[in-house]
């Protein structure tokens, strides 16, 4: 047996606990899992003191060890979380440490989970926390798990926009979109920040406009992104106004009687629903034929149910 990095059995502030072996079924179990001798250690007594309901400085560093060897294990970051609740410790202590941690594993949603439980010890935002998430967005600029927290952010300090002052939010999904246009995590968190307060007043028209006119702007530059034509069309069908006035804009990228001016498939596919809820079938069938059979083949079974749509008078 290799001995372990560090060592429980033999520090003396271990010494008053007994350690809880894992139960792998028996001494001679059917698929027991190849831990090693240093984490299976610390899990004895992590075990240990969680069977005592033990809460102290040491929890601290026996979690940290555990979290090093395995940053998934959600049952250690919640015990941590627990314990740091329980002694009132310094959550910007926490951050510190977790910050390094968040920057080694980018993909572990454990991680976010724990900030957000800490984070909500806090009265306010620190300073900090929304350069921290811009350096892991530089890292990775389409992570899930970074993007539902800085959501949860949102809602939790109340960091909406309004027409008066843009908060923090726009300019820094902005300066995504400059980056990169078809970031479809930034336009998901822009829509996110303008139209999620579902508390507040109603938008005013003037964003409505102004969100229209920013989202034809991007389309320009990329004209086959499809996040920004989805960002579009929801803007649309959040205000109530549907797809009607767009027809002369999405005509620019996708005439289907001029098919070799054809440059967006996503602006075939909005001709076809405006077309297909004004009842214009014709118009919407040749949408339809044209991206089943040549700009979007790969969907074709899809474009077809779509015609099939058009005898449906129920269809909206």
């Amino acid at each position: 047996m290799n001995k372990p990095k560090i060592d429980y059995e033999s520090d003396e502030r271990w010494a008053d606990v007994v350690p809880i072996p894992q139960d792998e079924g028996g001494p001679n179990p059917l698929a027991a899992i190849a831990y090693t001798d240093e984490y299976s250690q610390a899990m004895s007594y992590l075990r240990a003191v969680m069977a005592s309901n033990e809460k102290s400085e040491r929890i601290m560093d026996l979690t940290e060890h555990i979290i090093k060897m395995n940053p998934a294990h959600y049952t250690v970051w919640l015990y941590r979380a627990d314990t740091i609740k329980t002694l009132s410790l310094d959550p910007e202590d926490e951050f510190a440490w977790l910050n390094t941690i968040a920057m080694q594993h980018l993909k572990n949603y454990q991680i976010w989970g724990h900030r957000q439980v800490i984070m909500s010890l806090l009265p306010s935002l620190p300073p900090s926390e929304l350069s921290f998430l811009a350096r892991i967005l530089a890292k990775d600029a389409k992570n899930y798990h970074v993007w539902s927290y800085r959501q949860w952010l949102v809602r939790h300090f109340e960091l909406w926009p309004t027409v008066q002052d843009p908060g923090s939010e726009l300019p820094f999904i902005e300066s995504l979109l400059i980056s990169d246009v078809r970031n479809n995590s930034a336009w998901n968190h822009r829509y996110f920040v303008l139209f999620g307060n579902e508390g507040s007043s109603p938008v005013a028209k003037k964003i409505y406009d102004e969100e229209v006119e920013f989202a034809k702007t991007k389309i320009a530059l990329a004209p086959q992104n499809a996040a920004v034509w989805n960002y579009l069309k929801g803007v649309v069908r959040k205000q109530g106004t549907g797809t009607k006035g767009l027809e002369d804009f999405a005509l620019q990228f996708a005439d289907p009687h001029k098919e070799d001016n054809i440059r967006s498939s996503h602006a075939l596919d909005l001709l076809a629903d405006l077309w297909a809820q004004e009842k214009r079938k014709d118009d919407a069938t040749r949408a339809l034929d044209l991206l089943g059979e040549k700009y979007d083949p790969i969907r074709k079974n899809y474009w077809d149910y779509r015609k099939g749509l058009l005898d449906d008078d129920t269809t909206t």
